[in-house]
């Protein structure tokens, strides 16, 4: 079977002035692509069993007292390019909380950390594709990018293929943020078709009264709907 080739167009520039430490790192050279060998194809694999009960529960699993913030439900299948769902793929979840601070030294923002919230989770996806994380909305937060830049609430995703050389990482956005316009990272990808694939609309099915609300993100590898991934341009 003859894959969908990946739209090239969607891939941002790895040289954006606007995006300030593109300047620095962006390469100087001509890359140089070489072949996949067994290490990177083969393994380590990722061992099922070590998932805990909670670790898809961000409101619980760091301490198992309540996370602070709107609570979200976020879901949504993992496909290949062909529409066919991909199951057994480790996803793995990270966010700033509810003010628009991560758990990590290095960040400083004034917003306070929330004691019972550490902003990571990650789940095995089913067999029809589908995963789920309960958490609470990410707050928003200021970044010395530009005089006032802001990074608009996101969540970062990492899929995990057969090995740990096969992952591919990307940010969801949540429908109705007026800061994805806004956002510098965001608009090195040059074409909104795909700036909209990285944006989750707002799902009241999966919605429970009176506890939380639904975003759905399903996640699309290669080919034409696919979603816009960081790292590598077409995977492994």
């Amino acid at each position: 079977m003859t894959l969908i080739p990946r739209t090239r167009t969607f891939q941002p520039p790895a040289h954006a002035p606007g995006y300030k430490s593109t300047v620095a790192r962006s390469p100087s050279r001509a890359l140089i692509s070489g072949p996949a060998t067994a290490t990177e194809q083969t393994g380590p694999v990722f061992g099922h069993e070590v998932l805990g009960e909670h670790d898809n529960n961000l409101i619980l699993n760091y301490t198992g007292q309540p996370a602070i913030g709107e609570r979200i439900i976020v879901h949504g299948r993992v496909l290949d390019e062909f529409a066919r769902p991909i199951s057994g793929a480790l996803v793995e979840v990270w966010q700033a909380n509810a003010g628009g601070r991560y758990r990590h030294k290095k960040d400083n923002y004034l917003a306070p950390l929330d004691p019972n919230f550490g902003g990571c989770g990650r789940t095995i996806t089913g067999e029809d594709g589908s995963y789920e994380f309960l958490t609470v909305r990410p707050g928003a937060y200021p970044w010395p990018n530009g005089g006032n830049d802001w990074r608009p609430m996101h969540i970062h995703f990492s899929l995990f293929g057969a090995s740990f050389g096969q992952r591919l990482i990307s940010q969801m956005y949540f429908e109705g943020d007026p800061l994805i316009a806004r956002c510098p990272i965001v608009n090195t990808i040059p074409d909104q078709a795909a700036i909209d694939r990285l944006i989750a609309p707002l799902d009241m099915t999966r919605a429970l009264p009176l506890d939380c609300l639904a975003y759905k993100f399903d996640i699309v590898l290669r080919g034409s709907r696919q979603t816009m991934f960081e790292n590598r341009m077409e995977g492994l």
